[in-house]
């Protein structure tokens, strides 16, 4: 139980405090979640893997293969709009309401033109991971960056490794976590309260992960863990961990703000 003295307001929303157990029981929520509507769940994660499918054919016919990995990474900084359809679907099984794929599709109408901008400024930053990975590729690799086929050897066992991973992971990790902070539960709140505009959602979230620092790292890293997880799997895994992330997304949201 969270008690009154474990909440904080800001700008009249009341923000609650959780520990480093929540995030499990978000994950134990949204299985829950995707065991009641598997068909939904399921296609919509689908869908996803379909369009990694066709990614990387695309290209690799126009010889730039080597950005499957940064553009795989980067997919997690975009997925909280990617996953606006299972949060609509969590909302609804939370109030007790019927489920169906054109309930997912149709989530936007909730708030469709604030959602949007949330999409936007997470589009922004998905280009700007993408204009920093090529720049890296470049910088390491010079103008001839690692075709597929030879893509695993010159990131993993070649001189330049070591210091690539390190800038990689350094630049990328910060941008990643400036936007997790600013979206973890932002387009939860815009699904689960129409009137809110994009910006005071958005200032929530990050307000939420600085008072809830410890567990909404574990947060990020359990999304991370499972995104990757997915896209390791040559997109297949997105089936099952894309929709587990977005309807425990959802739970997250309901236990950080009341």
């Amino acid at each position: 139980m969270i008690s009154a003295s474990d909440t904080h307001s800001t700008d009249g929303i009341h923000l609650k405090a959780v520990t480093l157990d929540h995030p499990w029981r978000w994950l134990s929520a949204g299985w829950l979640d995707m065991c009641t509507v598997p068909g939904v769940s399921y296609l919509y994660g689908g869908v996803f893997t379909a369009i990694g499918f066709l990614l990387l054919f695309f290209l690799d016919q126009i010889e730039m293969a080597y950005l499957i990995l940064p553009l795989a990474f980067g997919f997690a900084l975009v997925g909280p709009v990617a996953a606006v359809g299972l949060y609509e679907v969590s909302r609804r099984l939370t109030v007790g309401q019927n489920v169906s794929l054109g309930d997912a599709i149709g989530a936007l109408r909730r708030n469709g033109s604030q959602i949007a901008l949330v999409g936007m400024f997470l589009l922004i930053a998905f280009l700007a991971w993408v204009r920093l990975a090529m720049l890296e590729f470049m910088l390491f690799f010079g103008s001839a960056p690692p075709s597929l086929d030879h893509l695993v050897d010159a990131i993993m066992l070649s001189p330049q490794s070591v210091p690539f991973l390190v800038v990689g992971t350094v630049t990328g990790g910060a941008l990643a976590l400036a936007v997790f902070a600013m979206t973890a539960i932002a387009i939860p709140m815009l699904i689960d309260r129409p009137e809110c505009d994009a910006m005071t959602a958005m200032l929530t979230s990050l307000d939420t992960v600085r008072h809830n620092f410890r567990p909404m790292m574990l947060w990020a890293g359990l999304i991370a863990f499972f995104t990757l997880f997915g896209l390791s799997l040559f997109f297949v895994g997105l089936v099952v961990t894309l929709p587990l992330v977005g309807h425990a997304s959802w739970h997250a949201y309901r236990d950080l703000v009341e």
